[in-house]
């Protein structure tokens, strides 16, 4: 691996990482859209109406979490584009659905998941896939260190379990697995879990953890009956439509 310093937030520092790229290699077989700016600006906020919020708890989210992620699809993409090959995964997350945090941040995972979608639909006839990937809750270095106070609040009404989180190689295992997937183009366009991704492929967390989908009868029922959980098969799982039907209140 080559580490490049890179700040999204600058157009030019993003497209002359690419015209390395470009120059050094020829090709880009993978693009991962992870940059996030807003972590600290959505914890200062989460309380607060959004009519009382700073702008930057919009701009943070927007530009180093959505825009930049645009900027760098389309420097992928002509690239991907002539080599009829390439995979771009966007880093999202269920606030995309539910009411998480704050309301710049699911306007900003809403969005990255519609960008997948119109982006693989018109990459789909060159061969290239793009698709949104929802990771749980990951064990990143922020949210370790503030393990106390996420646990004693509620994330859309659910208490959290910090040590039941993912770690941060998880989500590189799926990627791995949708990088070998011969059926990827299937899932051009579309918006996956890493627990559904491990289930599928057959990995675990670096540490032997199975992760369950947030869409597993038993992990939701195990929020409140423990004990009946137990009793619950993993592959029952509620259908992708149910779920959106109960999210979307807007249509």
């Amino acid at each position: 691996a080559i580490p490049v310093q890179c700040d999204h937030g600058v157009d030019e520092e993003i497209h002359r990482l690419f015209d390395r790229i470009e120059k050094d290699h020829g090709k880009i077989d993978l693009l991962v859209n992870n940059a996030f700016k807003g972590v600290n600006t959505i914890g200062k906020n989460i309380p607060v109406p959004f009519w009382e919020q700073p702008i930057e708890s919009w701009d943070d989210v927007i530009h180093v979490g959505l825009r930049c992620h645009f900027v760098a699809s389309q420097r992928a993409a002509k690239m991907m584009v002539p080599q009829k090959d390439g995979l771009i995964v966007n880093v999202s997350s269920p606030g995309a659905l539910f009411n998480f945090f704050t309301a710049p941040y699911g306007v900003g995972k809403a969005g990255l998941d519609k960008l997948s979608e119109m982006c693989g639909k018109e990459l789909k006839k060159h061969s290239v896939t793009c698709l949104s990937l929802w990771p749980g809750l990951v064990q990143t270095e922020a949210i370790v260190a503030a393990k106390d106070k996420i646990e004693k609040s509620k994330v859309g009404g659910v208490n959290l379990d910090v040590s039941k989180g993912e770690t941060v190689e998880y989500a590189g295992r799926a990627i791995v697995g949708l990088m070998n997937d011969k059926n990827l183009p299937a899932k051009n366009g579309k918006t996956v879990t890493t627990a559904d991704l491990g289930a599928e492929y057959g990995f675990k967390d670096v540490d032997g953890r199975i992760h369950l989908s947030m869409r597993c009868v038993k992990a939701g029922v195990a929020m409140k009956f423990p004990w009946l959980a137990a009793l619950i098969p993993s592959f029952i799982k509620v259908p992708w439509a149910w779920i959106v039907a109960m999210c979307h209140h807007y249509y």
